[in-house]
């Protein structure tokens, strides 16, 4: 039976829950996910996961939080004065911005606390530090990679 290996296109089916059981993300009612493994296109333990599965197969995987969105890291925690927003935002807490990195890159940021003198910006993924659980069925290997002639 056909395994799903490194650079092969794979479609699946996921539920991602936390470890008490909430559900934070699934396919359900939508079309399945499409990855190729090796690419870095998923959270590592999710690939590590899918690898090896056959067409059909379904099974449970526990993802520590450093296979998956890596630690909370404070130094992605930033306070900055109220003044320096733009007039035009009024932040509320839970409110997520795109903000300008030193790179010219925007970085996008949760609001975790106003007050009237300052800001505090979260860029750390939500789901980072978390342990997650993510129920995966392997649908279909969409198109083998260069190795697997």
């Amino acid at each position: 039976m056909e395994t799903a290996k490194t650079d092969d296109t794979v479609k699946v089916h996921y539920t991602g829950k936390f470890e008490d059981g909430t559900v934070f993300d699934s396919s359900e009612g939508r079309d399945p996910l499409e990855f190729t493994l090796g690419k870095r296109m998923v959270i590592p333990g999710f690939e590590e996961a899918a690898l090896g599965m056959s067409p059909g197969e379904k099974k449970t995987v526990n993802i520590p939080a450093e296979e998956a969105y890596g630690p909370r890291r404070e130094e992605m925690v930033m306070e900055v004065a109220r003044s320096s927003m733009p007039p035009e935002i009024e932040p509320e807490v839970g409110q997520i911005l795109q903000v300008g990195s030193s790179q010219d890159q925007m970085l996008q940021v949760v609001v975790t606390e106003v007050t009237e003198e300052s800001v505090v910006l979260d860029a750390n993924h939500p789901l980072a530090g978390m342990d997650l659980v993510f129920e995966i069925e392997l649908l279909e290997i969409v198109e083998p990679g260069s190795a697997s002639a």
